[in-house]
């Protein structure tokens, strides 16, 4: 995961992998699951997203990173790459023993209707918005479109706890610790 280089098609700043990227996400969604807890009522177990988010891009270790711009380009697109992820998991399950086996499916195959998997979304969402600030904020311009849409994409989620994340918790990603 180390070696998988994020935003390929983008000059960036400070480069990111897929092992930082996956870190992040699961800082992000271990919080968004607590904020759904604690305070929307929520029932989900907050270790397990926690886990799960740190195995939710594996695949591009086979695959490598798809840029979002190309692979939600057309529908068909789109559905082959979703079908080529599935198999990159497969292949990566199936290098396990048998006795772990199952335990990382369910980590892998989370219903995406589930509760955890939107959140997993949305803290992978919530990290790529904090990457495009970042650069932005540094003074690369690429990637203000990318800031922009991906804000939207997390908006036009409604879920309740990214919304909290976002007015009360991301900006902390944007200071520097003696601030903080």
């Amino acid at each position: 995961m180390k070696y998988i280089r994020r935003w390929c098609l983008m000059r960036s700043n400070n480069d990111e992998n897929l092992f930082e990227h996956s870190f992040q996400v699961a800082v992000i969604a271990h919080a968004l699951a607590l904020i759904k807890n604690k305070k929307f009522s929520g029932d989900v177990d907050a270790e397990f997203v926690a886990t799960a988010s740190l195995f939710h891009d594996s695949s591009e270790v086979i695959t490598g990173d798809m840029p979002t711009p190309v692979k939600y380009n057309n529908p068909s697109l789109k559905n082959a790459y979703k079908d080529f992820e599935k198999m990159a998991d497969e292949k990566l399950l199936s290098m396990l023993p048998d006795f772990l086996r199952e335990d990382y499916e369910k980590l892998f195959n989370l219903p995406s209707d589930s509760a955890e998997y939107k959140i997993i979304k949305a803290a992978d969402k919530i990290s790529a918005y904090i990457k495009c600030a970042e650069e932005t904020s540094a003074g690369n311009s690429e990637f203000s479109i990318a800031e922009k849409t991906t804000l939207e994409a997390i908006k036009a989620m409604n879920l309740p706890e990214a919304e909290y994340f976002m007015d009360n918790c991301v900006e902390g990603f944007f200071k520097p610790l003696d601030v903080l």
